[in-house]
């Protein structure tokens, strides 16, 4: 990582923002494992010199979750699908509540950036720690994985609970810093 420090500002325009989920159940076959867009977003990431400390903070409309893409299942994910699964985003799982990361450490590594803060989610909120690749093209990449039901979510289910959404999610994120 060459040195990129600066404070940047990001959103969609600068890359995608990503909601992993998978399926559980006895139904489960017929379901699909969904990747989701989130279409609305910012953050801004400080990397700190020598001198000051490096900081990260996103802010997630919580509304503006969109399928990409649904893979298994018996039939094949359609717009009026994609849809219905928008409207119970909104309805039934975030519930138009509050999504925020604040950072509480940002470490530089040789590779990228080490960062732990505080997760807002559903009106709970929670330590959350991950890292995130920054290359000399200035992409900035990562994933983290983590379990609704560490936020007080109980992960979706329909068909009785036959079809559930697994607990466990994952974000990930792929943008290109801005130049400065």
């Amino acid at each position: 990582m060459s040195d990129q420090a600066g404070t940047y500002s990001l959103g969609p325009e600068h890359g995608a923002l990503t909601v992993t989920t998978g399926k559980t159940g006895a139904a489960a076959k017929a379901a699909h494992n969904l990747l989701i867009e989130v279409t609305g977003w910012t953050g801004e990431l400080t990397i700190g010199d020598d001198e000051s400390p490096s900081s990260l903070s996103l802010t997630v409309d919580p509304t503006s979750l969109r399928v990409l893409e649904g893979t298994g299942g018996i039939q094949p994910l359609g717009e009026d699908d994609k849809d219905n699964i928008r409207q119970t985003i909104d309805a039934e799982v975030l519930k138009r509540e509050a999504v925020a990361f604040r950072s509480t450490s940002v470490t530089r590594t040789s590779g990228g950036l080490a960062i732990e803060g505080e997760l807002q989610l559903r009106g709970g909120s929670g330590p959350l720690s991950f890292d995130l690749t920054l290359d000399d093209d200035r992409r900035l990449a990562g994933s983290v994985r983590f379990k609704q039901t560490d936020w007080e979510m109980k992960p979706y289910s329909a068909l009785f609970g036959t079809l559930k959404v697994v607990d466990e999610v994952e974000v990930g994120v792929d943008v290109r810093l801005p130049q400065g």
